[in-house]
């Protein structure tokens, strides 16, 4: 249920199977997952290379492409038998990356600084692992993440109050079935795929039930009966929350391509 999901977020680990089997297929050389899993994860990136570089970072500056070349690298390396979450395990590849890349620019210039560029730790990240050690994940990222999720939810419930939604009213509406669970996402994701869709949604703050009855195969009763959980995910795929949508990444990805 997608509010005991978002309620579980500092309690419990997520593992998502369906992910792990993406990324499994992109490491065997699936190239169209593997696209599809960079072009995913692309806010998360940027989110991650703006926060080691203290600025803004977008597709145009080099430090973007470190960061997708990292987390290239780091679907590469990512074991699931060692690393629970992907996003964890890329952020540490990135910051890495983008510390050797800003340290080399900047040999014969004006150091730039760093997230936690004072700690010491940092120049000798990975002296126990390949990769980098368990001990170095947890140092480098619980914090940081935790931080982040906290702020991510708050303002994602502040979204939600401007359309009248609260997380105890998403408690009661969700779909208990995932079949039908699924289909409220495809349901949002046409929405907030379509701009005149999700302007209406925005304006009118409901949703265009006459409309997306031509598009899906899905009865309107079925539509107005879970129209406050699909309100919800389309505010969530459109804004800038990066961790809650990992947590329904699954459900999104299988909707719109996988197909083994």
């Amino acid at each position: 249920m997608f509010l005991s999901l978002i309620q579980g977020m500092f309690h419990s680990r997520k593992t998502d199977h369906t992910l792990h089997e993406l990324v499994c297929k992109a490491k065997r050389g699936d190239e169209e997952v593997m696209n599809d899993l960079l072009s995913t994860y692309t806010p998360f990136m940027k989110k991650t290379a703006s926060f080691i570089c203290n600025r803004r970072i977008d597709e145009h500056d080099d430090e973007f492409s470190i960061a997708m070349n990292a987390f290239y690298e780091a679907i590469v390396k990512f074991e699931t038998a060692h690393y629970a979450s992907l996003t964890t395990f890329a952020y540490l590849i990135i910051k890495r990356r983008l510390i050797d890349f800003i340290r080399k620019e900047t040999a014969n210039s004006t150091p730039v600084l760093l997230v936690d560029a004072n700690k010491e730790a940092d120049l000798n990240i990975d002296d126990q692992h390949p990769v980098f050690t368990k001990v170095s994940m947890h140092q480098y990222t619980e914090d940081y993440q935790a931080k982040e999720r906290k702020d991510e939810i708050h303002r994602y419930n502040e979204l939600l109050s401007t359309y009248g939604l609260s997380f105890g009213e998403l408690s009661r509406t969700s779909p208990k079935h995932a079949d039908t669970r699924r289909t409220a996402i495809q349901i949002a994701q046409i929405i907030a795929e379509t701009p005149t869709l999700f302007d209406f949604m925005d304006h009118k703050k409901q949703l265009p039930i006459k409309e997306l009855e031509s598009l899906v195969d899905v009865s309107r009763k079925t539509i107005e009966r879970h129209r406050k959980y699909i309100m919800a995910i389309v505010l969530l795929l459109k804004g800038d929350f990066i961790y809650i949508q990992d947590y329904i990444k699954g459900d999104v990805i299988s909707c719109v391509q996988i197909e083994a």
